[in-house]
């Protein structure tokens, strides 16, 4: 095989690296810095990585190709190449958008006045946030199958410690939880990575989907990293990490680990399934991890009409929103499949942005009256009325009423099913619209609900923190307008690398 060094600054140079490279320089400022510096270092990070992300995004619609760039400028298989097409921006953006607005409503819990003391969990909070940060986009833009596990362990140990920021027991009890399947996860990737590394010599993605075949080892090493990747995405039946760790984390940590953390393994099936095992996957083997998703999507609404505590709740409709994601797999082969992984994509990204709303959403509430008991939400609505209208919005993303981006996502992944013949999964959309329709009504009915006489909040919480929530839950209803869009950005760079379709 000849190795053909490339221009290290063709299509899209510098900026991939430093999407990666500035969370962590910031992350490592921050550490020299200390205490309230790592909040100022935090601030001035979000916004520089805010502009590399617009500017990555800008190049890869002008040039309309997916974005490369050749570490040492060397190629694959001798050389490491980061990738980003449409896929990668659009997650890209999404998280840099809910990174920015949970920093906003983080000032409101981890701030570090003056005249106070400094305290560890603010120092922790703002690191892992950027930590965060900079592993999702490396998970994005990584262009070989070893440089994802990369990739995924330094987002593990960035997501753990946001579980068990209060130090209580149980948060820590979850928190260990949550590492352990991470872990588990890993090992299986990494064997899996071993047995591709062995068969083929390489692990770029792109020369992987020109040569895979069928054969026992592929089928060993797929089997190996997605079941690595369902535990760490927590989807049915391995989610059991899931609700306590995001239920006892604080709000904002809750809503990174919701919104964004697990996206990063899903994203990495998507990547493998797509674009390295497009020709290996058969068709009973997508109706099963579409079935599991079918399942998270019915189990998942049921328990958390049964919750009696709001972010127990909105965990749990986490868990059932996860299966949506799967659905697409089934659907790639499908004439129209660009479609369907558009739909998911779409899902994705409104799930980050509605799921993100809800947990600060319901942090608000906490803060305000003292509990999140679901039985005793009396006078929330009047005390925050934005934050409630704000609930409501990123309720109705989840249930998928027009024009929100969950309306778009699940008109997109019926019509492909539809057509396909593949019905059921149209009716398991349309079973889980109704459930969430019902876990959401219950809330919005018991904190509208007049308080008692003499009722009075137990504290105010700051205006800038319900303007971060509504943006991010009016950004998300109003996702679906992206219809309107002249280009379908996920589609963007993947006509030349097109995924082999799954059969």
């Amino acid at each position: 095989m000849t190795l053909t060094p490339l221009n290290p600054s063709t299509q899209g140079g510098l900026s991939l690296a430093l999407a990666v490279l500035v969370p962590f320089a910031g992350v490592l400022v921050g550490i020299v810095l200390g205490g309230r510096g790592a909040q100022r270092m935090a601030w001035i990070t979000i916004v520089a990585g805010i502009g590399v992300v617009v500017d990555v995004t800008t190049r890869l619609l002008t040039s309309g190709d997916a974005l490369r760039y050749a570490l040492g400028g060397w190629a694959p298989p001798l050389g490491v190449t980061l990738h980003a097409d449409g896929l990668s921006v659009c997650m890209m953006l999404v998280v840099a958008v809910v990174v920015g607005a949970v920093a906003v409503y983080a000032n409101g819990d981890f701030d570090t006045p003056a005249q106070s003391r400094e305290a560890r969990a603010p120092f922790s909070f703002w690191l892992l946030l950027l930590a965060v940060w900079g592993s999702l986009n490396l998970v994005f833009v990584s262009g070989d199958v070893f440089t994802l596990y990369v990739a995924l362990e330094l987002l593990t140990f960035a997501g753990v410690p946001l579980v068990s920021l209060d130090g209580r027991a149980e948060t820590l009890q979850a928190a260990l939880r949550y590492l352990l399947y991470a872990l588990i996860g890993s090992m299986l990737y990494l064997l899996g990575v071993f047995l591709i590394y062995g068969a083929y010599g390489t692990l770029d993605v792109e020369l992987l989907g020109r040569m895979t075949g069928p054969g026992l080892v592929v089928w060993t090493a797929m089997a190996l990293m997605t079941a690595g990747m369902l535990a760490k995405t927590a989807l049915f039946p391995l989610h059991l990490w899931l609700p306590p760790a995001h239920a006892g984390a604080p709000a904002a940590a809750s809503a990174l680990l919701s919104a964004l953390v697990v996206k990063g393994s899903w994203f990495v099936i998507v990547r493998l399934w797509l674009d390295v095992f497009g020709g290996v996957v058969g068709a009973p083997v997508a109706q099963l991890l579409a079935g599991l998703g079918a399942l998270a999507i019915v189990v998942g609404n049921v328990v958390a009409l049964r919750q009696l505590r709001l972010k127990l709740l909105i965990a749990y409709s986490t868990v059932a929103q996860i299966g949506y994601l799967f659905l697409l797999f089934p659907l790639v082969a499908q004439p129209d499949g660009a479609r369907a992984v558009t739909g998911g994509l779409l899902q994705a990204v409104s799930h980050a942005s509605a799921k993100a709303a809800m947990f600060l959403a319901a942090g608000l509430i906490y803060s305000t009256l003292g509990h999140d008991r679901l039985a005793d939400l009396r006078g929330a609505g009047r005390a925050l009325p934005m934050t409630l209208t704000a609930f409501a919005l990123a309720g109705a993303t989840l249930i998928g009423l027009p024009p929100s981006g969950g309306f778009l996502a699940k008109w997109l992944l019926m019509s492909v099913s539809l057509e396909a013949g593949q019905w059921w999964w149209a009716v398991v959309m349309l079973l889980g619209g109704l459930l969430t329709s019902a876990y959401v009504f219950i809330v919005l009915v018991r904190a509208i609900a007049p308080a008692e006489a003499g009722w009075t909040p137990k504290r105010q919480v700051p205006r800038y923190q319900e303007f971060a929530v509504l943006g991010l839950a009016t950004g998300s209803f109003l996702l679906g307008l992206v219809v309107m869009l002249p280009v379908d950005v996920a589609q963007v760079g993947r006509s030349a690398s097109a995924p082999a379709r799954v059969p």
